[in-house]
C-alpha cells in the first residue's frame, strides 16, 4: 500500500543512513594521510611503508579473527589468484601514494589519487571486455586535462616525480579495482591483508638492502604505525561495513570527502596551501569524477512503489 511505511522500511531507512555515516567516516580516515605524513620528520617511503604495513596487516588479521570467529583462514585463502594481484598492486598504490606526498603537495596529491576510478574504468575495458558509459568516455576526457594541467604544473615547480609517483599509486588502486571485480570478491579485507603482508616485505627488503635503519625517532613510529591502524585499517573496515547497505556509485560520491578533507587538515593545521593550477586542474578532474558518478546514480531506474 503506497504511502505506508512499516518496519521493515523503516529498518532499512535506519541501516542506510548509518552506511551513509560510515562511508563517510572511511573518507574522513583515509584523508589523515596527508597530515600524518608532513608529521613524520626522518622516515623515508621505505621505513614509512614497512611500519604502516607492518601495523595494518597485524589489525586487519585481528579483525578477520573476530568476524570469522577464531578461523580467518578459510576467506584469506578464498580470495585466489585476483587477491594475490590486488594485493600486490596496493604495493604501488601504498608506496606511491607516500612518496608522492612527500614529494609534492597534499592537494596536488590527493586530486591526482582520484582519478584511480577512471584508470580502473580503461583497465577493465581492456582486461575484462567491461562496457565503459558514454557519459564515462566523457568524464575521462575532461579528468585528463585536469590531469595534464596538474602535471604541467608539476613540471614548472619542479615536482614531476610526486605527480608521477601519485598516478602510480591510483594505478595501483586501479588495478585492485578489477582484480577485485574480476575476482568477483565481495569483501576487500582479505586482499587488503595480503597488500600489507607484501608491502611489508617489500620495505622491510628494501630496507635492508638499502642499509634504512629503523633507529627512528619515537614519534615517526608512532605515526606510522596510526596510519596503518587508522587511516587506512579503520577507514577499510568502517568502509566496508558502510557500502553494505548503501549503493556503490552513492558510495564512491560519499568516500570523495577523502579527496576534499586532506588537503583541508594540512592547510588548518600547517598553513600548506595549493597552487592555482593545482586548484583548477583538481577542480576539472573532481567536476568530472562527480558528473560521472551522478550520471551513474541517476541512470538506475527508481524503486517500485509498493
Amino acid at each position: 500500500m503506497s504511502g505506508v511505511i512499516g518496519p521493515a522500511e523503516r529498518l532499512a531507512d535506519a541501516g542506510y543512513r548509518r552506511g551513509v555515516l560510515l562511508v563517510l567516516l572511511a573518507g574522513v580516515l583515509w584523508s589523515s594521510m596527508g597530515i600524518g605524513v608532513r608529521y613524520i620528520e626522518v622516515a623515508n617511503v621505505w621505513q614509512i611503508l614497512f611500519i604502516r604495513s607492518a601495523t595494518l596487516s597485524v589489525f586487519l588479521f585481528c579483525a578477520m579473527t573476530v568476524r570469522a570467529r577464531g578461523v580467518p583462514w578459510a576467506s584469506i585463502r578464498g580470495v585466489g589468484l585476483a587477491g594475490v594481484i590486488g594485493g600486490a598492486s596496493l604495493v604501488f598504490a601504498f608506496s606511491g601514494g607516500i612518496y608522492a606526498i612527500q614529494a609534492t603537495t597534499v592537494a596536488n596529491a590527493m586530486f591526482l589519487f582520484a582519478a584511480a576510478p577512471f584508470f580502473a574504468a580503461l583497465i577493465g575495458r581492456a582486461v575484462l571486455g567491461e562496457r565503459v558509459r558514454r557519459a564515462t568516455w566523457f568524464a575521462m576526457a575532461v579528468a585528463g586535462l585536469g590531469i595534464a594541467i596538474m602535471v604541467w604544473q608539476g613540471v614548472e615547480g619542479g615536482r614531476l616525480d610526486g605527480n608521477v609517483a601519485a598516478i602510480i599509486s591510483a594505478l595501483g588502486f586501479a588495478v585492485f579495482t578489477v582484480a577485485v571485480r574480476w575476482g568477483q570478491l565481495g569483501d576487500m579485507i582479505p586482499t587488503v591483508f595480503l597488500a600489507g603482508l607484501f608491502a611489508t616485505m617489500t620495505g622491510g627488503t628494501v630496507c635492508l638492502i638499502q642499509g634504512y635503519g629503523l633507529d627512528l625517532p619515537a614519534g615517526d613510529f608512532a605515526v606510522a604505525a596510526a596510519l596503518g591502524l587508522f587511516q587506512v585499517g579503520a577507514g577499510l573496515v568502517v568502509y566496508t561495513i558502510g557500502s553494505k547497505t548503501v549503493p556503490a556509485a552513492e558510495a564512491a560520491l560519499l568516500s570523495m570527502t577523502e579527496v576534499v578533507f586532506g588537503p583541508l587538515w594540512v592547510w588548518l593545521v600547517l598553513g600548506e596551501t595549493a597552487t592555482g593550477a593545482t586548484l583548477i586542474g583538481g577542480a576539472v578532474l573532481m567536476g568530472a569524477l562527480v558528473a560521472n558518478v551522478l550520471s551513474g546514480i541517476r541512470r538506475k531506474p527508481p524503486p517500485p512503489v509498493i
